[in-house]
């Protein structure tokens, strides 16, 4: 199923951040969000993933068919790695979680708590969490952040092979992952705040 916006306009804190977004992607390919910091990348994002209402425009093709990588790693401290993929497996309603292991190479965290280990493992970990959804749409925040080269290699295989399987992946990032993608340019549809709204930004900048 294909992921399309149409005359998209989203906000952050009340005040409007883009309008006018439309775009496609297909099932079988990747588009990266590009942009400056605190141009929208983010708000975007969690607007697609139904984390928040668009003040405009239409989404089709996201319903329960996203999986959501944000900022946060989604990890629940006090379990392991394996128990932490279970978890979200059943979630999904899902089991095996061999692939993820083996893929973000965790089998020798396999048994360490997710609240002792290193900031990259928590992000490889957080990561591995999108494979054990089952889900065909992708839609992730500045993923690679916390990560080393080879961890940033993982990933990026992981999302080849998503798309090889006919998934889709929707990245903000600002680095090049090394992988066969279109890139949107989200500075073009920035809003004018309106100024009778009162309303502040400042907070998010």
């Amino acid at each position: 199923m294909t992921l399309s916006l149409r005359d998209l306009a989203v906000a952050r804190g009340g005040v409007p951040v883009l309008s006018g977004v439309s775009f496609d992607v297909a099932p079988g390919t990747a588009l990266i969000l590009r942009g400056p910091n605190g141009a929208g990348k983010t708000t975007l994002l969690r607007t697609i993933a139904g984390l928040q209402a668009p003040l405009s425009g239409q989404i089709t093709g996201a319903e329960d068919t996203i999986a959501y990588a944000g900022h946060a790693d989604g990890l629940k401290a006090m379990l392991n790695v394996a128990e932490n993929l279970t978890f979200w497996a059943e979630v999904f309603g899902r089991k095996d979680i061999s692939e993820a292991i083996e893929t973000y190479q965790l089998e020798p965290l396999r048994d360490r708590l997710a609240g002792t280990l290193s900031a990259g493992q928590k992000r490889r970990l957080g990561l591995a969490r999108l494979m054990v959804t089952g889900r065909p749409i992708w839609v992730l925040d500045e993923p690679t952040v916390s990560l080393d080269a080879e961890a940033v290699g993982m990933f990026a295989r992981a999302v080849t092979r998503h798309l090889a399987g006919g998934g889709l992946a929707l990245i903000a990032t600002h680095i090049d992952l090394g992988i066969a993608a279109q890139t949107f340019d989200i500075t073009p549809f920035r809003a004018m705040p309106d100024d009778r709204s009162g309303a502040s930004d400042e907070a998010f900048l």
